[in-house]
């Protein structure tokens, strides 16, 4: 499995961006998690088996996250953006036939990341 994220970039806040991860191999599961410089890795948001979605408290509302099946290529539509959202953000995915029953940050693929800046 290769993932490639794509998108990240600059932006004020109050503004969005739009994340992709261009997928290859058996990507079962997807999802994104992101890390901020110094802290832990934080899942935002998985995409399961059946099409559902879970999406993190903290961005639920803010982000939203769909899947382009024809293309095998994630997006994560991130809108209202704080500070706060800076960090490197990832996708991951996972082939396994129980990925539903796993977090972002336990499947087994992940992509090199975009940076995401959001100032103030």
């Amino acid at each position: 499995v290769q993932l490639q994220e794509s998108g990240g970039g600059s932006v004020q806040s109050g503004g969005s961006l739009k994340l992709s991860c261009a997928a290859s191999g058996d990507t079962r599961c997807m999802g994104w998690f992101r890390q901020a410089p110094g802290k832990e890795r934080e899942g935002l948001a998985v995409i399961t088996t059946d099409g559902s979605t879970r999406y993190a408290g903290s961005v639920k509302g803010r982000f939203t996250f769909s899947r382009d099946n024809t293309k095998n290529t994630l997006y994560l539509q991130m809108n209202s953006l704080k500070p706060e959202d800076t960090a490197m953000y990832y996708c991951a995915a996972d082939p396994r036939p129980d990925c539903n029953g796993y977090g972002v940050l336990a499947y087994t693929y992940r992509g090199q990341g975009t940076q995401v800046t959001v100032s103030s």
